[in-house]
């Protein structure tokens, strides 16, 4: 079997690039060829079967250049008019079955979502894949009802597979920053401007009199380290901010787990599976109101250095009760790949992967 994915492929670690790298993992210890297209900016030097192309141009040569039989289309927040029509590409594709899981969980209930119906272009463009993935019921009732899916093309997956290793060591100096600081505050995303991180900065400065051992880690990379090393350097508490970079996902589980509060702060933002995986660690999360975010957080406005200040010091003086959910399975990435091989027999085979020439 012969699979390319596409999507957000890690670093960075967030919740849909774990997803897609699970599958790639698992299709590889099964024997199989599982190739991915990276579509986002977040581009490193390519691997054997992981591929960044810079334009739309290089993307679509590697769709008629590589052999697969399934393509994996991987959508995580707002469904741009782009990615629609990215999608249109893909289900025109000889021969090549078409998967899409559709990962953002608050979609539904957004304005944007409320506003597709069945004679959209993109409710004709997804009607037309093999098979559409949602990560929960909402989704599923979403591409039923509105985009007119037909219901035996339609998966309910969970879209990940969390792994917290118990014997997972931190790095030293990570090891170090996290046993001095107590409370930790942690985020975890990208260094890009949609995270709003020096209002994260600020708010570390205006609670250290309360809390004069506080500790703030940036787990995540992105165009604006440079810039984000500058602002923590100008601030007399920067000893109190450790912008880390990417870390592997076990790794990340743990560091939410044991922090204080996760902060989301951003101007832009989906269904965060970060957020998702902090509460389900049992970790207080602290999170800027976009319509999409799931219950239990505590949500503040965007900007909003006030509230988010206050925020912190209401959950630092009254901790809410730990109540981790999270438990291992694979159940989910074998959903997937049992739906992968449903699609096969209309291919008529495993052999030779059915587009392009190499």
């Amino acid at each position: 079997m012969r699979v390319l994915q596409l999507g957000p492929y890690p670093p960075p670690y967030g919740g849909v690039q774990v997803n897609l790298a699970a599958i790639r993992d698992y299709l590889q210890r099964q024997g199989d060829w599982c190739g991915v297209i990276n579509l986002t900016r977040h581009r490193k030097p390519e691997t054997e079967g992981v591929y960044y192309p810079k334009s739309a141009w290089e993307t679509l040569w590697l769709l008629f250049r590589l052999r697969f039989d399934i393509v994996h289309l991987h959508v995580g927040g707002r469904l741009t008019p782009r990615l629609t029509a990215f999608g249109f590409v893909l289900s025109i594709l000889p021969r090549a079955k078409t998967v899409l899981t559709f990962h953002s969980g608050g979609y539904p209930s957004s304005g944007e979502g409320l506003a597709i119906h069945r004679g959209s272009f993109p409710a004709f463009v997804f009607r037309r894949f093999d098979r559409v993935i949602g990560v929960n019921s909402e989704i599923v009732e979403m591409f039923r009802n509105r985009f007119g899916v037909a219901p035996e093309r339609l998966r309910l997956i969970a879209p990940y597979s969390l792994r917290l290793v118990p014997e997972v060591e931190y790095p030293e100096r990570l090891k170090r920053f996290v046993e001095s600081r107590r409370p930790l505050l942690t985020t975890v995303g990208g260094l890009e401007p949609e995270y709003d991180l020096p209002l994260q900065i600020d708010a570390l400065g205006r609670i250290l009199d309360r809390y004069p051992n506080a500790g703030l880690v940036v787990a995540g990379g992105g165009s604006l380290e440079d810039k984000m090393r500058q602002l923590i350097a100008s601030k007399p508490y920067a000893d109190r901010i450790l912008l880390w970079g990417d870390l592997p996902h076990p790794v990340t589980l743990r560091l939410m787990r044991d922090s204080d509060i996760v902060l989301r702060t951003t101007l832009y933002d989906g269904d965060s599976i970060a957020v998702h995986e902090a509460l389900g660690l049992g970790t207080p999360v602290i999170t800027t109101r976009n319509g999409m975010r799931p219950p239990g957080v505590r949500l503040i406005e965007m900007r909003d250095a006030d509230g988010l200040q206050a925020a912190i010091e209401e959950i630092l003086e009254n901790p809410p009760p730990r109540k981790p959910e999270i438990a291992a399975s694979n159940e989910n990435i074998r959903a997937v790949y049992d739906l992968y091989r449903e699609l096969l027999p209309a291919l008529g085979g495993l052999d030779a992967g059915r587009i392009g020439w190499s």
